[in-house]
């Protein structure tokens, strides 16, 4: 069984990476190990809205061993896991996806280093959608987050080269002289930003 050290990787990573292990051929289970509980309940989370087993060992007060597997009487402790709908981007599969609007290079209210962490992963979480966004508008402050130098761009990216429409209000990047640093997707205006909430299947705001 793969072994896969998650310490230090912020959310959603280990989840991702753990569905990443599961998925190629011939594999029957994955370890992890974290070193906050936080990641063993995403995993936790993960794994049982799957069908797959899962247990966990507290190795030190900061650090604990995942294992899933496909086959649940494969565990360790032969803890059975129980089977959950499995949770799939808004608007279930087919049809078009959402609508992101991002207003802010930070997501949240408090810690702005926290934020930026945060908006960071949640970029991330995009790509790993079972129904991709059909856009991702960036406003006022989130213009910074598709300029060269941004940790975004490269997710951004990977969006994009899935077919996502990644936009970036004009008239914010000029107020911000932002315009010459876009590193991804396109300049629009305000009218087809409106459009393009209008006729979203759904939006989601951060």
């Amino acid at each position: 069984m793969e072994t896969l050290d998650m310490r230090g990787k912020p959310c959603p990573i280990p989840v991702v990476n753990a569905k990443n292990a599961l998925a190629e051929q011939g594999t029957q289970g994955v370890a992890l190990i974290v070193d906050n509980f936080v990641a063993v309940q995403n995993l936790e989370k993960m794994a049982k809205g799957s069908g797959l087993g899962f247990s966990y060992v507290e190795d030190s007060e900061s650090q604990y061993t995942v294992t899933i597997v496909k086959d649940a009487s494969r565990l360790p402790d032969e803890i059975e896991a129980k089977a959950e709908a499995p949770v799939t981007a808004t608007g279930g599969r087919g049809g078009r996806g959402p609508v992101v609007l991002v207003t802010s290079d930070s997501m949240g209210r408090g810690s702005e280093e926290l934020g930026r962490l945060l908006i960071k992963g949640f970029i991330f979480s995009l790509t790993q959608l079972d129904q991709l966004p059909e856009a991702v508008i960036f406003l006022n402050g989130g213009a910074r987050l598709t300029t060269e130098g941004a940790a975004t761009v490269n997710d951004l990216k990977t969006l994009l080269g899935q077919g996502v429409e990644i936009y970036t209000c004009g008239t914010c990047a000029n107020y911000y002289k932002l315009t010459d640093a876009l590193a991804v997707g396109s300049i629009t205006d305000m009218m087809n930003i409106t459009n393009k909430l209008a006729n979203a299947s759904s939006v989601i705001a951060v």
